[in-house]
């Protein structure tokens, strides 16, 4: 019996596409893990989503004991790769996904991290509360580098190492391993540290000598939590940022890394910047 073709091989398979976008689309309205409006329009949460931005020699387990208080309190929360490239780049990245949330947003930022949330939060009407942690909060025209404060440890902690193609600006910073626990992270466990020294993800060049182009927190309120033991950035330069900023401050006796060895103290300063948006 001869069998008989009723569509050409090319019309089976734009409509087997066509089908497949439409599934797709549905699913998306349906599902959407950046808490935007169903198709029905209404939101998935009433909090603000928070968004957690890691910094330099970090990744995002580092908010790991953080999302969990949040999540227990109801909060939708992101938790992005910060690409640690360069200041613009990781600022854009960090705008387009700040772009996908429908609804309030408090924006989170340790220490490199504060700068991207500081340029990426520029003219965004959504974001209601940046929150610092330990983070640098640059003014326009102010690198890093400068911020860090007289005695910061981090000139002499890092070595570079090339990547390629190897030209002038392709260097790769890492924090050494036989001062990472004392620079980094001194009041976590010493396995805590070797674990952080290990799956660290390293800074390019551009990231702490490029130019802030916005300033975030000029119309939009901040709050900062300052670790007093932290030599990456100095207790002072800490001071001093968050003053001229404006921001709530918080002091704790802390490393670096407060997010790691004082979970419920951060969920707290979120917690209150968030409150306080309503």
């Amino acid at each position: 019996m001869t069998k008989v073709r009723f569509m050409s091989p090319l019309a089976e398979t734009i409509i087997f596409v066509s089908i497949g976008a439409v599934f797709i689309v549905g699913l998306s309205l349906a599902f959407d893990p950046f808490g935007s409006p169903t198709a029905s329009g209404s939101t998935r949460a009433e909090k603000p989503t928070v968004v957690l931005v890691h910094g330099a020699f970090a990744d995002a387990s580092g908010w790991e004991q953080v999302i969990e208080r949040l999540q227990k309190d109801g909060y939708p929360v992101i938790a992005p790769a910060n690409p640690l490239r360069s200041l613009s780049g990781d600022s854009e990245y960090l705008k387009s996904i700040l772009d996908q949330i429908a609804g309030p947003i408090v924006l989170v930022g340790h220490s490199y991290g504060g700068a991207v949330i500081t340029n990426a939060a520029a003219g965004n009407s959504n974001v209601k509360a940046l929150v610092y942690i330990d983070g640098l909060i640059p003014d326009v025209g102010e690198d890093g580098i400068h911020l860090a404060g007289e005695g910061s440890q981090v000139p002499t902690s890092i070595v570079p190492k090339p990547f390629p193609p190897f030209g002038p600006n392709d260097l790769d910073f890492y924090i050494r391993q036989d001062v990472f626990r004392e620079v980094f992270s001194a009041d976590v466990s010493a396995r805590t540290a070797a674990m952080m020294w290990a799956s660290q993800r390293p800074a390019a060049a551009a990231t702490l000598g490029e130019l802030t182009t916005a300033a975030a927190w000029q119309t939009i309120p901040s709050w900062a939590m300052i670790g007093r033991q932290d030599r990456i950035i100095t207790p002072d330069a800490l001071r001093f940022l968050a003053t001229r900023a404006g921001s709530t401050i918080v002091e704790i006796n802390s490393s670096h890394v407060p997010m790691i060895s004082h979970p419920n103290k951060v969920t707290d300063l979120i917690n209150e910047a968030a409150a306080a948006n309503k």
